[in-house]
């Protein structure tokens, strides 16, 4: 069954390479069928988090957030692709979540990570993990650590390393499945 999956992207760096993984991962999910638009904070130029979307007295949001609520609200799942930043969440990607709250909530998140070096920016999956069940998106079990994102992904998305289609495989079959359960479960009711 064909699902809504943004790939929301967490750097807005000029130079990012994580725009390479985001590439990558929407024509995948695409090639299954889905729709996966991809959220760049870069283009979307959010500002700092002032006011929540649903802080806004109806009608008045900033159009991006208006935009990406309507997006939100048809969701079936999030695909987030996060840098590491000094072990942490990026802070574009914290500023581009914050803003939303009831819109994620009984919709499963998968977690990319990247990063230049050797791990994969793993250390910032930890954390991103807890802000996403809380903001009501819990993460699936698996991650997808991309090491050395540069030499995996060309600048226009396509995978080099063959050992990244299968772990992507992987990946989407689990986020899929945890997709289709939970918009099966949303349509009989959720508890709030």
């Amino acid at each position: 069954m064909s699902l809504t999956v943004p790939v929301i992207l967490g750097s807005v760096r000029s130079d990012r390479i994580g725009i390479r993984a985001a590439r990558f991962l929407t024509a995948q999910l695409e090639a299954r069928g889905h729709t996966a638009p991809l959220v760049d904070p870069a283009e979307l130029r959010l500002p700092l988090l002032d006011r929540m979307f649903k802080e806004y007295p109806a009608g008045t949001a900033p159009e991006p957030l208006q935009r990406l609520a309507e997006l939100y609200r048809r969701s079936d799942a999030f695909l987030v692709v996060s840098a590491e930043y000094n072990h942490g969440v990026p802070p574009a990607l914290s500023n581009t979540l914050d803003h939303f709250l009831e819109e994620y909530y009984w919709r499963p998140s998968a977690i990319c990570c990247y990063s230049a070096g050797q791990f994969g920016g793993v250390r910032a999956a930890m954390p991103l993990r807890a802000m996403l069940a809380e903001l009501g998106m819990p993460s699936i079990p698996s991650l997808l650590p991309i090491p050395r994102l540069q030499k995996v992904i060309t600048a226009e998305g396509a995978a080099i390393e063959p050992w990244l289609e299968t772990s992507t495989k992987r990946f989407l079959d689990e986020l899929a499945w945890y997709a289709d359960a939970l918009r099966e479960r949303r349509q009989r009711g959720t508890p709030y």
